[in-house]
């Protein structure tokens, strides 16, 4: 039997204990949802989908579709190894990666709102993010 956690409020954050470990990667087809912060020990491929409502953290290479800050958390954060999804969505703003092929990051990105806007940046561990 699956048990389900619904939330149902809007700009819900999480606790920071609400948090799921996932340690493998996520396929094309598979869908997580969560009302907590997911962390994934894995790559996200394409076809793949995350659903939180809080943070997402990738522990490898994104490629495939997230959603944080579902339930309008705007201070919800996406941070991967790798940044390059097929859509990526905090609380109510959407963005993707873009058409042109770039060089890949040489180190971790983090994607918040900022200025009611979707922005990427290297991930610096010494600087708070929030």
């Amino acid at each position: 039997m699956t048990q389900t956690k619904s939330v149902q409020v809007k700009n819900y954050i999480p606790a920071e204990d609400e948090t799921i470990l996932i340690q493998r990667t996520i396929r094309s087809g598979q869908v997580i949802r969560y009302p907590g912060n997911v962390v994934v020990m894995g790559d996200v491929n394409p076809g793949a989908e995350i659903v939180a409502g809080g943070n997402i953290v990738i522990m490898g290479h994104l490629r495939g579709v997230v959603h944080a800050g579902a339930f309008g958390n705007e201070q919800a954060v996406v941070a991967a190894f790798k940044l390059q999804p097929t859509q990526l969505r905090i609380a109510n703003h959407i963005t993707r990666a873009p058409d042109e092929e770039e060089l890949p990051p040489q180190q971790p990105e983090i994607a918040k709102i900022k200025n009611e806007v979707v922005v990427i940046e290297q991930f610096h561990p010494w600087i708070k993010h929030a």
